[in-house]
């Protein structure tokens, strides 16, 4: 993993965001009380300057990966990077991370789009790259830098244009929501053909996925605006000013829509999934279900054991308290964490939960110790 400069505490939040309209935000103190995140990471230094770019993390995971032997990177044939976050919308995210590596071939890359579960599609395509012979030896990544659009100069303008208009100077919920849920991060597997001889591997048994878009309206965006009916308004479709004064690159949520089945529908998909593949809880030794709050946590366990699938919190393991939500990069640093922490032993069994709310996607895996 690769994690930016030093964790940023609950109190260094605006030093490093910025204060919008000059003034505390009056939803930080709400929000961060329900999310229990103590800290997080920011590419940012406190004058709301990028210390990185979500291509250069990347690449410093992946890195990372090699450190034992960099000239081992020259062997890989495959990278494939998620993230909801990318630095521009072209080049793609993978063709600039491999840019940050020189190290490396003249590779396939692929960047799967989307928000949290980008990161496990990169993982998805690595994995069927390497089972069908078409790769002997890849890398997936999934990162984040959502720091950049959460800075105070992103609202700016829009707060004084409330001014102005004499109401209140206060960015909306839905948009101020997520300044103190996202971190900053990156981190990246290894996968082979063959176990690791020197020590642990985990072995990748099953991924798959699911979206709920052909029922659900959008719940989290970003370059576009949410009409009254549901549908969404492309960024494409306001002036320059209006993207300015209506904060459209920021990050927005549909609070409600987001509370009301976020965890009902992917409960009730772990439940179809242990029925299908004919899992108990008792198959299971850890649960790492990707989280962005701790709010979450309770309703997560109690819809699983309303559909039947009870899975103890003693099987949990979760990062979010220390890394904050890192989107796409949150479950490879579950796993990455768990990895290396000295509890997994040969045969014990990893599901992997990862929710995405910008229209209700899911993907689930499972690993096993080998």
């Amino acid at each position: 993993m690769y994690l930016p400069n030093d964790p940023v505490s609950i109190d260094e939040m605006e030093d490093y965001l910025g204060y919008i309209n000059g003034k505390p935000s009056k939803s930080r103190k709400i929000v961060l009380r329900n999310n229990g995140i103590q800290t997080r990471y920011y590419a940012l230094d406190k004058q709301q300057k990028a210390t990185h770019t979500n291509a250069e993390m990347t690449a410093l995971a992946v890195k990372k990966l090699f450190e034992q032997d960099p000239e081992e990177l020259k062997t890989i044939d495959l990278l494939s990077c998620g993230t909801s976050s990318p630095d521009q919308m072209m080049p793609s995210h993978a063709v600039m991370t491999h840019g940050w590596l020189p190290e490396a071939e003249s590779i396939e890359v692929v960047s799967p789009s989307g928000v949290c579960c980008a990161g496990m599609h990169a993982l998805k395509y690595a994995y069927m790259a390497v089972r069908s012979g078409e790769a002997h030896k890849a890398v997936a990544t999934g990162s984040e830098r959502f720091s950049a659009s959460l800075v105070a100069n992103v609202f700016e303008e829009e707060a004084h244009k409330l001014v102005e208009l004499d109401k209140n100077p206060f960015i909306s919920f839905d948009k101020e929501f997520l300044r103190w849920m996202l971190s900053d991060g990156a981190s990246a597997f290894l996968l082979t053909d063959e176990p690791n001889p020197d020590g642990l591997s985990l072995r990748i048994d099953w991924i798959e996925g699911a979206s709920y878009a052909n029922k659900m309206e959008t719940c989290m965006y970003m370059a576009c605006d949410k009409q009254p009916d549901g549908t969404v308004k492309s960024y494409l479709e306001f002036s320059p000013e209006e993207i300015i004064e209506k904060s459209i690159f920021s990050i927005k949520q549909d609070i409600s829509l987001l509370r009301d089945n976020i965890v009902p529908l992917g409960a009730k998909r772990i439940k179809e999934i242990f029925d299908r593949k004919g899992l108990t809880s008792d198959d299971i030794d850890y649960f790492l279900p990707h989280m962005s709050s701790e709010f979450f946590k309770s309703k997560i366990f109690e819809q699983i054991a309303y559909y039947g699938a009870t899975i103890p919190y003693e099987k949990w393991f979760v990062n979010l308290t220390t890394l904050g939500n890192v989107g796409a990069g949150s479950v490879y640093l579950m796993v990455t964490e768990l990895f290396h922490s000295g509890k997994l032993k040969k045969g014990d069994r990893i599901l992997c939960l990862v929710p995405e709310s910008s229209r209700f996607s899911y993907m689930f895996a499972m690993l096993t110790a080998c």
